[in-house]
């Protein structure tokens, strides 16, 4: 008979009740030693959770792809005979109901196998015109071979003035980032954007610019823009609905934020890896701070951006004001943009911008840039160093491919050079965003 407050040992054990949890217990903690020694629960890269702070870059190059490293690049040092390697450029190109004929125009315009190219049609257009588009990328045997171009089958459902296009923009990002694609630089565009100038020429003017520089447009948000965009509270139906409608402005009002400075400027960019790099992974923490704030703003893709790269310390230094397009503007001034025509064309050629917006459908304009300044016949792409078919009997030179690395520089390269040198000269080159650094103190 057990006597009671005794405890005898072993008589736990030896009842059978406790031998089936005790075991389970045991093989839980020993599978959980084991995934410590070996890494089994290494943290992901694309975790939502995770902080840098706890995650080593030698554990990020075993378990991606982004910081591979060979033998041949570990040092930093480059041999004094090499040269970098030419730039590659990725390209979001968006577009809504109608829109698709117009796309493929544009991507045929700017299409160069170095580049990588997103398409995407919003929700508003019907299925049957984004699987058009689909297939129009499959069945095409360069974009079959070079696997450059994707569409984006989910598609996003893009509100006026809302934040649905900066989440348009963020997710085209972060799928690049995500396959490893090799690019240097991100352009947007829309369907009624055109370019003015071949990739050949673009591509052999950028091949001498830092990497790192960051194209675009912006000055600090003051007056009326800060009174009509930044304090009113608004709801984006497209973030909730599958049917557009016009954005919700409240009677509320709100503080303008303490910890950073508003910035704000065209929509249309031209952003350097290293930078979008820091907007998705946000090691300190202030791109989702300000992609929280802009949630709530009128506008918000002339101005996420901006006060992101105007206040990070370490890329407020890379910014050029000039988001490399020609646009006319209506009244009120940098409002609505007007639609170009042929009167226009001189205006268009003589600024250098490699790009111009906005264009009509198939307005005639489309078909002169085509004929004179990018050298492209229609339903073909532009024409490059890298198209070595023969053009006789009315073949397409580009249906064969060569060395994607060689240019051939034309009249829009010098146009493109002038404005460069302008643009980067001490007397120009913007430095507004200087004096306007985060403040990590105000968040604590």
């Amino acid at each position: 008979m057990r006597k009671n407050g005794i405890f005898q040992p072993g008589r736990a054990f030896s009842d059978k009740r406790w031998l089936l949890p005790f075991l389970a217990s045991l093989l839980v903690s020993l599978s959980l030693c084991l995934a410590t020694i070996f890494g089994l629960f290494s943290p992901s890269y694309y975790g939502d959770s995770l902080s840098f702070d706890f995650i080593s870059f030698s554990s990020l190059e075993e378990s991606t792809g982004y910081f591979e490293e060979t033998e041949s690049n570990k040092s930093l040092e480059l041999p004094l005979d090499s040269e970098p390697e030419a730039p590659r450029i990725a390209y979001l190109i968006t577009g809504t109901k109608g829109d698709s004929l117009r796309m493929r125009r544009t991507l045929q315009a700017i299409y160069h196998p170095r580049n990588q190219y997103i398409l995407h049609l919003d929700l508003e257009a019907p299925p049957r015109e984004r699987i058009d588009l689909s297939m129009y990328v499959k069945d095409d045997p360069m974009f079959s071979e070079v696997e450059n171009v994707r569409v984006i089958a989910k598609a996003n459902l893009v509100t006026y003035k809302g934040p649905t296009m900066i989440a348009c923009t963020l997710h085209a990002i972060a799928i690049l980032l995500k396959e490893s694609a090799k690019w240097d630089w991100f352009i947007n565009l829309s369907a009624s954007d055109y370019p003015l100038m071949t990739q050949d020429d673009l591509l052999h003017v950028f091949s001498a610019l830092p990497r790192d520089l960051n194209f675009i447009e912006h000055t600090q948000s003051t007056g009326w823009k800060v009174n009509q965009r930044a304090r009113p509270i608004i709801i984006d139906p497209g973030l909730y609905l599958s049917k557009k409608f016009d954005i919700v402005v409240t009677n509320e009002r709100r503080e303008l934020p303490a910890a950073f400075k508003l910035f704000t400027g065209s929509a249309w960019v031209m952003l350097a890896r290293p930078f979008l790099e820091y907007c998705i992974w946000g090691w300190d923490n202030l791109p989702r701070i300000i992609l929280m704030y802009y949630v709530n703003f009128v506008s918000s893709p002339e101005g996420y951006f901006h006060t992101v790269v105007c206040n990070s310390n370490e890329f407020q230094n890379t910014t050029i004001s000039h988001d490399l397009h020609y646009i006319a503007w209506g009244n009120p001034p940098k409002q609505h943009p007007l639609s170009l025509t042929i009167k226009d064309f001189s205006q268009m050629v003589k600024s250098g911008a490699p790009f111009a917006r906005k264009f009509a459908k198939n307005d005639p304009v489309l078909d002169k840039i085509d004929l004179e300044l990018l050298g492209r016949s229609e339903g073909r792409f532009t024409p490059g160093a890298w198209c070595i078919g023969e053009s006789d009997g009315g073949a397409d030179p580009c249906a064969f491919r060569g060395n994607d690395t060689v240019f051939q520089p034309g009249p829009g390269t010098e146009r493109l050079k002038e404005l460069m040198q302008k643009l980067l000269s001490p007397e120009v080159r913007n430095t507004s965003c200087t004096d306007h650094s985060f403040d990590k103190t105000r968040m604590l």
